[in-house]
């Protein structure tokens, strides 16, 4: 598989992760029952779809977890920043930063 078509399903894993989480924070925080029943039920196909895609490529995830987390936090940030619209902390935005370097380091490794 090419470099970029594995940062590709890595990163529409990540996104349907974070996208599968917020449905279920706004289910959550939804009073009424049909759209709460509703956002459930598309959280859990496209949580589905998260653990579809990320577990069918034949790779070792291990050893591209560092950069999984970079996407996942990224997005997950984006996400609270637009839809929740609570921005990001000066010790969140740190952080990500520590979180960055670290996907680099690992994804630049050898191994």
């Amino acid at each position: 598989m090419s470099r970029i078509a594995t940062v590709l399903i890595l990163l529409a894993a990540a996104a349907l992760e974070a996208g599968g989480d917020a449905l279920i924070r706004a289910g959550l925080h939804t009073n009424a029952s049909r759209p709460r029943i509703l956002m459930f039920g598309a959280a859990a196909i496209v949580l589905f779809a998260y653990g579809w895609t990320v577990n069918a490529p034949p790779w070792d995830f291990g050893k591209l977890l560092g950069l999984y987390v970079v996407f996942f936090f990224a997005i997950a940030q984006l996400l609270s920043w637009l839809v929740f619209k609570q921005a990001p902390s000066t010790t969140i935005l740190i952080g990500g930063t520590l979180i960055v370097a670290g996907g680099i380091v690992i994804s630049l490794a050898k191994t």
